[in-house]
């Protein structure tokens, strides 16, 4: 009976109010495993917007085999990255946008801030479409038809249980994950059984060769490659910051990129093996051509993807708020992040075919996010090799150690972000890079993004270093 209570107690303690702002998480409410690591990012990327990139692949003319190359090598880069910036908040216990501090300056951090703050509105919009149009489609397997008032109603009701998940904080976001992961997963497994032996998968069609292959390639490798990895990497240290002090960086970084890199491939290569086939690119289609009379369970289980995703989104996007240093509650910042989102969805809605639509969004994540990582993970592991004086990341800006605005990094995050332009491809011409156009449309955003905004910061530390070295020299 003692054990028992014991149990209940502690389960009740986990599933407190989680009352932290920005501050670094004191050693005592440092409690997270690495099997709930695991669990909070494969929650975040078992969701059903993966099927639709990973189709991506099949609908520009790529083979399957093809298609799985690009997603397994993107995501092992990816994943190795998110795992990397995963240990930063591991070993400081400090939000990811306040770590942003270090390299860009006290208020000089204000600039990705605002980025990440306005970034994961679209995302929840984007991740609560892909719920309406399931949920949709569930109801009509048993004759519940409501048209557009319908898909209003499920909204609402699902940003209020997204919002109130988040809200609540770090605690109910890894017990949701931790208690229904497992679950989803044993679905996942007879959900690709039924898949593999259901589907006529064509492994070798391919509609494309030459620079049009590679092209080809190169997009996909951005949405659901190494640039779905990278679009993570703002979050990372937010989730990270309550892992038990005890645990090495290794243990953090395998759980991580497992979280990242196991759901991420598998459903990206379901929604490309079903595709090839001959199936559409939404996922509502996607499965109900595969699974028929199993359509309705399947797709009542996997609501639960989307919102997974959206509260691990909605959390973090509310402590970047608190990181421009507004003084509210962070689950009033919470609930307002929710208002804004529904709103960005309802426009969402009226917009054209979905896939163009994210891919748009994508390639604009990845243009600031890329350099972003290359000057934030350089600061960190190559410049301060890992040690960090907490107290100037939370010092008045006059009296921070890091400065009011570092413009070294102001300009290294210029540059990366001029040149991730420079080499992106995207449906819009008007944003579409020249270099990239004149390679024949490969898309190589992110990886210049990341060399130039990450080299860039890392020549101008060091040529301010070798100043400081020969002032010293001439003034002895």
């Amino acid at each position: 009976m003692s054990t028992r209570r014991e149990s209940e107690s502690s389960l009740m303690n986990e599933g407190n109010y989680d009352a932290l702002g920005l501050e670094p998480v004191p050693d005592c409410q440092r409690t997270s495993t690495p099997l709930d690591q695991f669990w909070i990012w494969a929650g975040a990327n078992v969701a059903p917007i993966n099927w639709v990139l990973g189709a991506i692949g099949i609908q520009l003319g790529l083979s399957l085999i093809e298609t799985l190359l690009v997603i397994v090598v993107g995501n092992l880069l990816g994943a190795a990255l998110f795992g990397g910036v995963c240990i930063m908040g591991h070993r400081t216990g400090v939000p990811q946008m306040v770590l942003s501090r270090l390299a860009f300056g006290r208020r000089g951090a204000y600039l990705p801030t605002l980025m990440q703050v306005l970034m994961p509105m679209g995302w929840v919009a984007t991740n609560t479409w892909i719920v309406l149009d399931l949920a949709v489609a569930a109801l009509e397997r048993v004759g519940i038809n409501g048209g557009m008032e319908l898909k209003y109603a499920i909204a609402v009701a699902v940003m209020v249980l997204q919002v109130g998940i988040a809200a609540w904080g770090f605690n109910a976001i890894k017990c949701f994950e931790r208690y229904t992961m497992p679950v989803i997963l044993l679905i996942m497994v007879v959900m690709t059984g039924l898949a593999f032996t259901h589907v006529d998968i064509q492994w070798q069609t391919s509609t494309v060769a030459g620079i049009g292959k590679l092209s080809a390639m190169s997009s996909l490798m951005t949405a659901i490659g190494i640039g779905w990895g990278i679009s993570w990497l703002v979050y990372a240290s937010d989730y990270t910051r309550f892992t038990q002090t005890r645990l090495s960086d290794g243990q953090v970084f395998r759980s991580t990129f497992l979280g990242m890199f196991l759901p991420t491939v598998w459903l990206a290569f379901l929604g490309a093996a079903i595709a090839s086939a001959g199936a559409g690119s939404d996922p509502a289609q996607l499965i109900i051509a595969v699974f028929g009379t199993m359509a309705l369970p399947v797709l009542l289980v996997l609501l639960h993807g989307p919102v997974a995703t959206n509260i691990v989104v909605i959390y973090s996007a509310a402590l970047a708020t608190l990181s421009l240093d507004l003084r509210v509650p962070r689950w009033a910042v919470s609930t307002i992040s929710g208002v804004v989102a529904l709103f960005i969805l309802y426009l969402f809605l009226q917009s054209g075919e979905f896939v163009h639509a994210f891919e748009n969004l994508m390639v604009f994540f990845v243009v600031w996010i890329s350099p972003w990582a290359g000057i934030t993970l350089v600061d960190f592991f190559l410049i301060r090799r890992g040690q960090v004086d907490l107290k100037s990341l939370y010092c008045h800006h006059l009296e921070s150690a890091c400065t009011d605005v570092n413009w070294k990094g102001v300009f290294a995050l210029a540059a990366g972000v001029l040149a991730a332009w420079l080499f992106q491809v995207g449906t819009i011409k008007s944003l579409q890079g020249p270099l990239a156009m004149a390679m024949g449309g490969i898309d190589l955003s992110w990886l210049a993004g990341f060399g130039v905004g990450g080299g860039i910061y890392y020549v101008l530390h060091r040529s301010r270093r070798i100043e400081v070295v020969h002032s010293s020299v001439l003034a002895k």
